[in-house]
């Protein structure tokens, strides 16, 4: 999708076209599925949250995502969403004492966080992968992203002679 079909101005950054389009659905279905965005095939998790450098099935690198906080600021919404539709749910239906609320709804709410986190961030990250965000783009944006900027305010350029 370009910024001309959104927008109708041509696009602000031709360099984009050069990359070739890859499917933003496919690419966070299969992150949501907790999948290499590139292939489908492997697993894009090397533990609970920790996403493997590389994939194992294609070698698709993917150590350059930065999901960082939004995979969590989505998760709190969805679930927030969910968790007060069931309390009115159950407060016009059920008549459940004030103890038995106090303990069921924090732990609903923080099974339902957990088990939504890693697909949620693999979406993220699937998302990235799709729109060439982060060094999913190439090298050329690789070495881009390593040379220094212009105006650059870093403690050790203050201190060179």
């Amino acid at each position: 999708m370009t910024i001309e079909r959104l927008t109708g101005r041509p696009d602000l950054h031709p360099a984009a076209d050069a990359q070739p389009q890859r499917d933003i659905w496919l690419s966070v279905r299969r992150g949501l599925q907790c999948r290499c965005p590139a292939c489908g095939e492997g697993a894009i998790f090397d533990g609970y949250l920790r996403i493997a450098d590389r994939c194992p099935a294609c070698g698709e690198e993917l150590h350059h995502h930065r999901a960082d906080d939004l995979p969590p600021y989505i998760v709190i919404t969805i679930v927030g969403h969910i968790i007060i539709t069931l309390v009115l749910a159950v407060e016009m239906f059920a008549d459940y004492s004030t103890t038995t609320q106090m303990i069921l709804w924090p732990l609903l709410t923080l099974a339902v966080a957990l088990v939504m986190m890693r697909p949620v961030k693999g979406a993220v990250v699937g998302y990235q992968w799709a729109l060439h965000m982060h060094g999913f783009g190439g090298p050329q944006e690789d070495e881009a992203a390593l040379r220094p900027r212009a105006g650059n305010t870093d403690k050790k350029e203050r201190e060179r002679p």
